[in-house]
């Protein structure tokens, strides 16, 4: 069965862990409620109903591809749903890695975009 999920950092397009999103349907473009942060070479999503807008992708995955991307993430992240917001306004209920560690308030990217760091606090 396939399942929708939204990723915000290296599994982007043009991230360094693109690859393994190798065999999954990309859906589209969207954003999702939130803030995102630079913990190390990766990205850390705090979800919140704030008008803060984190920018990804939607993508279509299967079983085995959603079991993989939890081991990707591994506990750092809890796999929980999201309501993500399509280019063409359209919400879709998604699956999302969100940040469980703590954040540095001046690593935020407030530009909410991964790929565009310019905005790094």
């Amino acid at each position: 069965m396939a399942e929708l999920v939204f990723v915000y950092g290296t599994l982007r397009k043009g991230g360094s862990n693109e690859f393994r999103m190798e065999g999954c349907r990309l859906i589209g473009s969207a954003t999702v409620a939130g803030s995102i942060y630079r913990i190390d070479w990766y990205p850390g999503l705090l979800l919140h109903s704030g008008n803060g807008q984190v920018r990804g992708e939607v993508y279509e995955v299967g079983a085995a591809s959603l079991k993989d991307l939890d081991a990707y993430e591994g506990d750092e992240y809890r796999r929980l749903k999201a309501k993500a917001q399509l280019q063409d306004g359209t919400l879709q209920e998604v699956w999302l890695w969100e940040w469980l560690g703590e954040v540095d308030p001046a690593a935020k990217i407030t530009t909410g975009d991964w790929l565009d760091q310019s905005g790094v606090d």
